[in-house]
């Protein structure tokens, strides 16, 4: 029974608040019992911090130690390669190219699979896009809706790579024969 008895006493010593920062619970006395930590440590001449939000104090000679990126996003971490080729982009004066590039490439996605069986991207100079449409009711058809094409363009490759769309219907059959060609007299009334 003695035994029983030693273990009555050692919760009746258990550690708990001071008998000065009794009257206190919870986080008053948390934060009590720090400020009273650091007021000792700072008796004693240590270096008291406050955690993460003072700034780590360097010592000037001592060499920087490499850290982690810690839990969050950092520019040291692995980059996708979308994310590390628009930054070489960038860095080199590429990204107009690369946009441009973009509208040929991205085509059929930006205006819609009817329009881009229809019409194909021929250039891209300045701003203006050249556009040559199978038919001339094609042709008709896309200057119609090309506020609405230059709106998919701007949001698929972004604003002021393509301001100005050159649409051309198919080009007339050419007469010419051969390597060597004579200028003819002009156009001619055929009619009369």
């Amino acid at each position: 029974m003695t035994g029983d008895h030693d273990d009555d006493n050692a919760t009746e010593n258990a550690a708990g608040p001071p008998a000065h920062l009794a009257h206190l619970s919870g986080m008053d006395l948390v934060r009590r019992t720090l400020e009273e930590a650091r007021g000792a440590a700072r008796s004693q001449g240590k270096d008291v911090g406050r955690g993460r939000t003072a700034p780590a104090r360097r010592v000037a000679g001592t060499a920087r130690r490499r850290t982690w990126s810690g839990p969050g996003p950092d520019s040291r971490d692995p980059q996708t390669l979308g994310a590390a080729t628009r930054d070489l982009a960038q860095r080199r004066g590429w990204s107009p190219r690369v946009a441009e590039g973009a509208v040929f490439g991205q085509w059929e996605s930006v205006v819609g699979e009817q329009i881009a069986e229809h019409a194909t991207p021929m250039s891209l100079r300045e701003g203006v896009l050249t556009v040559a449409a199978e038919s001339t009711a094609w042709a008709t058809q896309l200057r119609m809706v090309q506020a609405q094409l230059l709106a998919k363009i701007a949001a698929a490759v972004g604003d002021g790579v393509v301001t100005t769309l050159k649409i051309s219907g198919p080009a007339a059959p050419s007469w010419r024969k051969g390597r060597y060609h004579v200028a003819g007299r002009g156009p001619r009334d055929t009619y009369g």
